[in-house]
């Protein structure tokens, strides 16, 4: 779901972190040098609000700001809630690594033009789900942010799922920046036909609602990932590769995402990752010399755009090297809690050693992604197109099948092992003096497409073991039943598969002990016999 965050007011030349001078606060004069950071909710997960003091004149005590809006309005209650996108003021609290995204903008006296009359209520568009809007069935509400909703419809004449975004029509009539910035990013994302970035499948007005019909990607977001797991050496290569992929061809279309982060990455059911919120993403004219604010979230923002520098690719490169090694270390490694603090460490401290945090990583992988986040952006691969062969390079270096076999079952003296053919056969004692034959080997032919199998026959698929065996499939937590032909004649197979560069040691062995428990339980049910 989408982030409410905060605005902070920060000096914009150098040195950016110097705060507004006490006198200039208390006369409540802004000199040309500030900006206000607008929040742009783009992430999705709900966090709190950050807040910073906002100086205002004696004579305008029932203006107040919104921080999710960047802009002021007057009320006379005391809950303070903004009319534009119902959110409370909230209380001053720390940055975090998943919290808003920030765009550099002016504000203006959006306030003097509001009516006192206006409800809140006006902004709510959950009163769709349940209705019709177009060929768009609403079903539910996936996120929510300052700009609109993002809701699970079903596309009705093509009988397909969809995330259906939709810009809250008050703020069209307020302010064109923001259809403007909605529309950009449909546009932004339907330029790009890539397997590791959300689609776009159109953008179109429906009566009062500007609606951009996405990809749904039913998964969780890569941050829930970090946050849940503590991820292995060869999946963290594989999905920085696979993102990187996705980012290299919005770089080959001259598009710079501005925004990469955990929250803004989506893993598929079966663990592809795909980029979205593409936002705050800028397309990049030759001979276009006019200055792009910089943007982005704080925690995920190259040195350069902290010092007054431009947006580049190599921006974007930056941002990925957080993301790996927020995935490795499990944190981002400058964790200041705030604005200033943050910005003099990713200015000015060195990055936190990768192999003291993780000291099992290969040094090539430490490397790259020290090299990913190196405070110049000349010592950065250029794009990424260069970080992905920076990251294909390392996972053809990983350990062969051999190799992470041996690794997985060095101490497990009841499973013995030989290579077949291009294949490993693994003979697995089982309680009760029973055995089972295990088998692994690996298909495809670049590293990013090999799949590592994992299986082991049943017993003949004959007509009369077929309702048992769909009722025994049903139950089974690891791995599933289907049906090969082997030398013609049909079997049941207990199989898994993996992306070769997503599994380690540890998740071979404990896969190849699920198979081998699940296929000889399956074989004693429906046999009784103990042949394989």
């Amino acid at each position: 779901m989408p982030t409410r965050g905060g605005i902070l007011r920060i000096r914009q030349t150098p040195p950016i972190h110097c705060m507004m001078d006490t006198a200039e606060r208390q006369h409540g004069s802004e000199p040309e040098w500030f900006r206000i950071l607008e929040t742009v909710c783009l992430s999705r997960s709900w966090l709190p609000w950050t807040q910073l003091t906002m100086p205002h004149n004696s004579d305008s005590a029932d203006l107040h700001y919104c921080f999710g809006c960047n802009e002021r309005f007057r009320s006379s209650e005391n809950r303070r809630i903004c009319p534009r996108c119902c959110h409370p003021a909230g209380e001053e609290g720390a940055l975090t690594p998943s919290g808003p995204t920030f765009l550099w903008k002016s504000s203006d006296k959006w306030a003097s033009r509001q009516s006192r009359s206006q409800k809140s209520s006006d902004f709510d568009l959950t009163q769709l789900i349940g209705q019709q809007l177009g060929d768009y069935e609403i079903q539910s509400l996936l996120g929510r942010g300052g700009m609109g909703y993002v809701f699970l419809a079903r596309h009705m004449p093509l009988d397909r799922d969809s995330a259906l975004k939709i810009l809250a029509p008050e703020l069209v009539a307020k302010d064109q920046e923001y259809l403007d910035r909605f529309l950009h990013e449909g546009q932004a994302m339907a330029a790009m036909q890539h397997s590791n970035i959300v689609s776009v499948y159109n953008i179109e007005r429906i009566g009062d609602y500007h609606c951009l019909d996405m990809e749904y990607v039913s998964g969780r977001s890569l941050q829930h990932l970090i946050r849940d797991h503590r991820l292995p050496t060869e999946r963290i290569l594989f999905l920085g590769a696979e993102i990187a992929r996705g980012l290299s061809e919005a770089h080959r279309e001259g598009i710079l995402h501005r925004d990469l982060k955990p929250d803004n990455v989506l893993m598929t059911l079966s663990g592809v990752p795909k980029i979205g919120d593409f936002g705050l993403a800028k397309r990049l004219t030759p001979g276009n010399t006019q200055q792009i604010l910089p943007a982005g979230t704080p925690h995920y923002m190259a040195p350069e755009l902290f010092q007054g520098g431009q947006p580049t690719p190599a921006t974007d490169v930056y941002a990925l090297g957080v993301c790996m090694f927020q995935m490795l270390a499990g944190r981002v490694p400058f964790a200041e809690p705030g604005m200033n603090a943050l910005i003099g460490a990713v200015t000015s401290q060195a990055i936190p050693n990768l192999k003291l945090l993780r000291p099992d990583i290969p040094l090539e992988m430490a490397e790259v992604i020290h090299q990913m986040l190196d405070k110049s952006p000349g010592n950065r691969p250029r794009d990424a197109i260069e970080t992905v062969a920076l990251l294909d390079a390392i996972i053809g270096g990983l350990p062969d099948l051999q190799t992470l076999i041996d690794e997985a079952f060095d101490f497990e003296p009841h499973v013995h092992w030989k290579p077949v053919g291009g294949a490993f056969e693994l003979n697995v004692k089982l309680p009760g003096s029973r055995h089972q034959v295990v088998w692994i080997e690996s298909t495809g032919t670049a590293a990013r497409e090999k799949v590592l199998k994992i299986y082991s026959h049943c017993c003949p698929a004959v007509s009369m073991y077929y309702e048992k065996a769909l009722r025994l499939n049903d139950v089974i937590t690891h791995g599933g039943l289907m049906l090969h032909d082997i030398d013609g004649v049909p079997w049941f197979v207990m199989q898994n598969c993996y992306p070769r560069f997503t599994v380690d040691a540890e998740e071979v062995r404990r896969s190849v002990l699920e198979i081998a428990f699940h296929a000889d339980a399956i074989e004693k049910e429906l046999t009784g016999q103990d042949r394989n």
